[in-house]
């Protein structure tokens, strides 16, 4: 299950950092996690894993009912809350 932006959500320039890619992937355990790629102001794009439970727990305060609906979040909004 994968959740990938067609287009940056963020203006070019922006300094701020939004969640570009959502999937589920295996963690280092064997048990699934979710990997975010967020790309920053900059152009750069990095991945976040995060263990389900966590998981689970963010997509309820941002009201994402799948994948698809982490696209375009604040990842700076959401990792305060981590």
């Amino acid at each position: 299950m994968t959740a990938l932006a067609r287009q940056p959500p963020a203006a070019a320039g922006s300094a701020e950092a939004v969640i570009v890619g959502a999937e589920i992937a295996a963690g280092h355990d064997g048990a699934a996690d979710l990997l975010l790629s967020i790309r920053y102001g900059n152009g750069a794009i990095s991945q976040v894993a995060l263990d389900a439970d966590t998981a689970f727990g963010v997509m309820q305060v941002v009201g994402a009912a799948d994948l698809a609906g982490l696209i375009g979040r604040s990842w700076g909004e959401i990792s305060k809350g981590l």
